[in-house]
């Protein structure tokens, strides 16, 4: 496994333990070269979760993008870091399909952020929903206090 600090290709498992779902395996490393610790993430790999693009073209389900867009939303934000990481990870299991819309993996990730954080919620629909004119951005965040009044 290749250090992510320092690039070296060589490194040795410390400790490996089930992850909380199950489903994969937490592997603390360490690299040979720099002495510096990393957790990797192993799991079974069966039929690749498929993504239709609003292009049209497939890709496979990558929970690493699905991540950073959610870490991006949350940036600076009370989130526990491991809520996004066992969403986005556990994401492939819970769609139980062999392929999904782009768009639904937003709506899924939207649902997701909403009860956790306002603030990330509206930061990730502004991208996602691609708010062209501060009045859509106003009105998405009226609808966000109208569902919290009623």
């Amino acid at each position: 496994m290749k250090c992510p600090y320092c690039s070296a290709p060589d490194s040795k498992v410390v400790n490996s333990r089930p992850s909380d779902d199950g489903a994969s395996i937490r592997r603390r490393r360490e690299c040979l070269n720099c002495a510096r610790r990393f957790t990797t993430y192993e799991r079974a790999q069966l039929e690749p979760l498929m993504v239709v693009k609003r292009s049209g073209p497939r890709e496979a389900f990558n929970p690493d993008k699905l991540l950073r867009g959610l870490s991006l939303a949350t940036e600076k934000r009370p989130v526990e870091p491991e809520a996004l990481r066992a969403f986005a990870y556990g994401f492939e299991d819970e769609v139980g399909a062999a392929e999904i819309a782009s768009e639904e993996i937003g709506k899924r990730a939207m649902t997701f952020l909403r009860p956790l954080d306002d603030v990330a919620y509206i930061r990730f629909a502004s991208v996602y929903r691609d708010f062209d004119s501060l009045e859509r951005f106003i009105e998405e965040i009226r609808g966000l206090k109208n569902k919290d009044e009623g």
